[in-house]
């Protein structure tokens, strides 16, 4: 090892999959850092750069380590193993294999790392058992799948036994459990996520954010400063935004700077982007910057920014109420008056962090007149039309190619790094990039709403409901962002999916200096399910029902209408999905009943939970188009908008696309998501793309089959040979040839096209909430069975078992990867996840589930057939996740006798209220 004194580097020999590389590098570099930026082996991805996730897992001598915690000192005449060795390695392949059979990769971000780890441990142990799976993967965190396929294909593979559910035979149908069509490289890790690919000259992008929650600054020569410190390049503030410094989720709310103008609403805001090279940034200073402060006392909670003599966020609302929602029908407080029975409580949940492992990252460049951004995004046309409105650009001028994403859940739908690459790009003339740390992610992106309800509810003697009434007060954080869409949502969707005659629901949006609360899989609807469920728990024990037949009683059916004024035409699933369960809850009732009789410190509880989501946009237009196409060659090509980050749309959409154009799924070529290559599919959330985008590419391949059959004059039955530049048609004893060259070609060379556009039937809410929300709603019910140490006050779940009304499921393998992924995201929300500023910015402090906290999971899909979807279809992403928390609380109670209404269930909060209920 030969040492570069005077340049402080140090030469290193290591042999990394295989080859041998000499590099030059400081003693200090991260491993990650020159497997990815010196060798360009990307496949190993950094999620935290602090060992806490495991995404950048690879072989060292042999065993498993974190890259991000080894040194280049450390791996002088080393053996390195990355994920892209995995193919020419028997149990490698294997376990690739595996993994796409199970659907164990739905990002894919922590893929590599969980097949490294996996591949570590059958290399000392063939043939594992689950709880040996378990502990060999439990370094490396994964948010999207909830871990339980994922051992299954490590089983898979060390087995050597298929146990997966793909219907290799079927794979053009829906209803198959198709394998994802880019799983291949989510697994193999080629596909590029946000910070694994820019252009060899980009300067890189170092974001300046306030430490301080409310505070006011000013800077001094920025210009000045930049020349003094060799490698950066120019500093940009407020003034050098070329249009509107400002950007937001709705038309009429830009309230959030891209760069703050001397004043700053919460601790992370940005207030200066530093441009120039790597090295230079990373070694500057911020304490030197010509930045002076005035700290301010800030607004923290609802509490406190609703108080009459609280200072005002923004000016144009003086109250800091962003917007109120309401639902309401008949008389509310006269049916709760006359109620035989009445419940009632006040609930409260903090911020929840999204926790996706791959954080914000991309870059931009100019190009002429127009600006190109590659990043994660889950709205790439929204991206575009706020990047325009900052460079002071038409649309046109702005290109959006969204990033493979490493997970996303809501919280990347507002934008993030992409207005400030844009400027700097534009700008400079140079293309920048950017990577933001665990830290920074973490201290600056949305959270899901903290919330503050009140709730009321009655019920006859009978059981049935008689009225509902709740004020919600929604954190909504110091920008806008999503808020609207919780205080519109919440109200619909607070007295669950039941028949409920008189009804009274208000939310308000509350700006705080806190965090902006944006999206987070339920746009406020877990939270509220947590406050109804639980009174309905309330309800049915002083009526005398058990918990399920009550909710089966009041179950909402098609044929009703809701608290909205919505008739239920059709696809109302819970009544299937409780019936289904009820064999399951009696059982789990008979076991916590013996359980508890012989237990002494630990008590077993059982709760139930379910919810009701409405699919889409509220009561707004929510369209998406789609394109199939037809070359001179035979090639067909979906063009599809539709951004997948891990839930399987793109595998999801062309198996309707294909199955509308009568054509085998691999004959299908995806361009997905480039918005100068397809047409608007809308934003991935809402648990929208399969029902809405799902029909518009029902209606594309259908229309593209129509124009093969009306050129060839055949029925509407006849079979289409897809395969080169003559296609066939059979039509019972006829055959017809159509020869694709002699036809003109158009845009992107198609010969052919059908395109497809579906915009959900809705109806505006009027001033009291009445209309036409949703087109469909997507219904769920979970139980839970869990055991409660009641001297520590720790809960150890059990059993988690899923009904879930999916109207059709397309694939089944992602439906119930939805689901898994959903409900440990549920457990979170209930158990362990909670933010608090400044101390759990990193993925050590904040705890998300971990393989070890999954408890077993069965599911049942209920296909309460909807119309208007395609094959019937509806919508899962949302629905996985809301009953969870409620069934899990309810268990709680059962096991304990005391309702939680502080969530997250944390082990020293239950252990106090077991105090206090012991002694009241």
């Amino acid at each position: 090892m030969n040492h570069h004194v005077h340049l402080g580097l140090i030469d290193v020999s290591m042999t990394v999959n295989g080859v041998r590389h000499e590099i030059s590098a400081s003693p200090a570099t991260r491993l990650s850092t020159v497997l990815r930026d010196t060798l360009g082996l990307t496949g190993t991805k950094v999620g935290c750069d602090a060992g806490d996730c495991g995404a950048c897992t690879v072989s060292l001598d042999g065993k498993q380590v974190c890259a991000c915690l080894v040194s280049v000192a450390q791996v002088q005449g080393n053996q390195i193993q990355t994920v892209e060795a995995l193919a020419k390695d028997p149990i490698g392949v294997a376990l690739q294999a595996a993994f796409a059979r199970n659907g164990a990769a739905q990002c894919g971000i922590c893929t590599p790392g969980m097949l490294m780890a996996a591949h570590d441990l059958l290399k000392r142990v063939r043939v594992p058992d689950r709880a040996a799976v378990m502990d060999a993967l439990g370094g490396v965190l994964c948010r999207c799948t909830g871990y339980l396929k994922i051992i299954d294909a490590v089983l898979e593979a060390a087995h050597g036994q298929i146990i997966s559910s793909v219907n290799a035979a079927a794979k053009q149908s829906i209803g198959a459990s198709v394998e994802k069509l880019d799983g291949a490289s989510r697994i193999d890790g080629s596909a590029h996520f946000g910070a694994d690919f820019a252009p060899a000259d980009s300067l890189w992008l170092r974001v300046v954010r306030s430490p301080y929650a409310k505070a006011r600054f000013e800077t001094d020569d920025l210009v000045a400063f930049a020349e003094q410190h060799p490698g950066v390049l120019r500093i940009f503030s407020a003034k050098d935004v070329p249009g509107e410094n400002s950007f937001g989720v709705y038309p009429d709310i830009k309230d959030q700077p891209v760069l703050a103008d001397g004043h700053v609403r919460y601790r992370g805001e940005a207030v200066l982007a530093i441009v120039g090279e790597k090295a230079a940034l990373e070694s500057l200073s911020l304490e030197a910057l010509p930045l002076r402060w005035h700290v301010e006392e800030p607004l923290t909670g609802v509490i406190a920014a609703l108080a009459k003599d609280a200072p005002s966020l923004h000016a144009f609302r003086p109250d800091n109420i962003l917007t109120q929602g309401m639902v309401e029908t008949g008389d509310v407080d006269h049916a709760l008056q006359n109620s035989e029975f009445l419940a009632e409580g006040v609930f409260e949940t903090g911020f929840v962090e999204h926790a996706y492992i791959e954080p914000e990252a991309g870059y931009a460049r100019r190009i002429g007149d127009r600006i190109e951004i590659f990043a994660c995004t889950q709205a790439p046309y929204m991206d575009r039309d706020e990047v325009a409105r900052v460079l002071g650009l038409s649309v046109d001028a702005v290109r959006v190619i969204p990033s493979a994403c490493g997970g996303g859940f809501g919280g990347k739908l507002d934008v993030s790094v992409q207005p400030l690459l844009a400027i700097a790009a534009w700008l400079l003339d140079r293309p920048v990039r950017t990577v933001w740390s665990r830290i920074e992610s973490m201290a600056s992106s949305t959270k899901r709403h903290p919330s503050h309800i009140t709730a009321k509810a009655g019920c006859d003697r009978s059981g049935k409901l008689t009225g509902f009434t709740m004020s919600g007060d929604f954190n909504t954080g110091a920008y806008a962002s999503w808020g609207p869409t919780v205080a519109n949502r919440v109200p619909v969707h607070a007295t669950g999916p039941y028949k409920v005659p008189h009804v009274r629901n208000i939310c308000r949006a509350v700006y705080t200096n806190e965090t902006p609360a944006g999206a987070f899989r339920g746009f406020g609807v877990p939270q509220a399910a947590i406050a109804q469920e639980a009174l309905f728990d309330t309800l049915a024990e002083k009526a005398g029902l058990d918990r399920l037949e009550f909710r089966l009683l009041n179950a909402i059916r098609a044929g009703q209408t809701t608290s909205s004024g919505h008739l239920l035409e059709a696809s109302a699933g819970l009544p299937e999905c409780l019936e289904k369960l009820r064999p399951e809850w009696q059982k789990m009732l008979r076991e916590a009943e013996a359980f508890n009789a012989t237990a002494t410190t630990t008590r077993r509880g059982v709760g139930v939970g379910c919810m009701w989501y409405g699919i889409g946009n509220t009561s707004m237009s929510n369209p998406s188009t789609m394109r199939v196409t037809l070359d001179a060659k035979g090639t067909i090509t979906f063009w599809n908008g539709a951004v997948d980050i891990g839930q399987g749309s793109t595998t999801v959409l062309a198996q309707i696309a294909a199955d509308a154009l009568g054509a085998p799924i691999h004959l299908l070529n995806s361009v997905v998501g480039d918005t100068d290559r397809t047409a608007d599919a809308g934003k991935t959330s809402a648990s929208r793309q399969t029902f809405v985008s799902g029909k518009a590419a029902e209606i594309a391949g259908a229309a593209l089959r129509a124009e093969i059959l009306r050129l060839t004059n055949a029925g509407a039955n006849a079979v289409i040979v897809f395969g080169g530049s003559t296609i066939v048609i059979k039509d019972g004893p006829q055959t017809t040839n159509l020869d694709l060259t002699r036809l003109t070609p158009g845009k992107d060379g198609a010969v052919l096209e059908g395109i497809g556009s579906f915009d959900p039937p809705t109806k505006a809410l009027d001033a009291k909430g009445q209309g036409v929300p949703y087109a469909t709603y997507g219904f769920a019910a979970q139980l839970c069975s869990l055991d409660v140490d009641m001297e520590l006050g720790t809960i150890k779940l059990n059993k988690i078992v899923a009904a879930h009304d999916v109207g059709k499921a397309i694939n089944p393998m992602l439906v119930e990867g939805q689901i898994h992924g959903g409900i440990a995201q549920g457990l979170g929300l209930a158990l362990m996840e909670e933010v608090l500023p400044g101390r759990t910015e990193n993925l050590h402090d904040y705890l998300i589930p971990t393989f070890g906290d999954m408890p077993e999971i069965e599911i049942i899909i209920v296909e309460d057939h909807e119309p208007l979807g395609p094959s019937g279809a509806k919508g899962i992403g949302e629905p996985a996740l809301a009953p969870t928390a409620p069934a899990i609380l309810g268990a709680i109670r059962h096991a304990t006798g005391i309702m939680p209404t502080k969530i997250p269930v944390l082990p020293h909060r239950l252990w106090e209220r077991m105090q206090e209920h012991k002694h009241s």
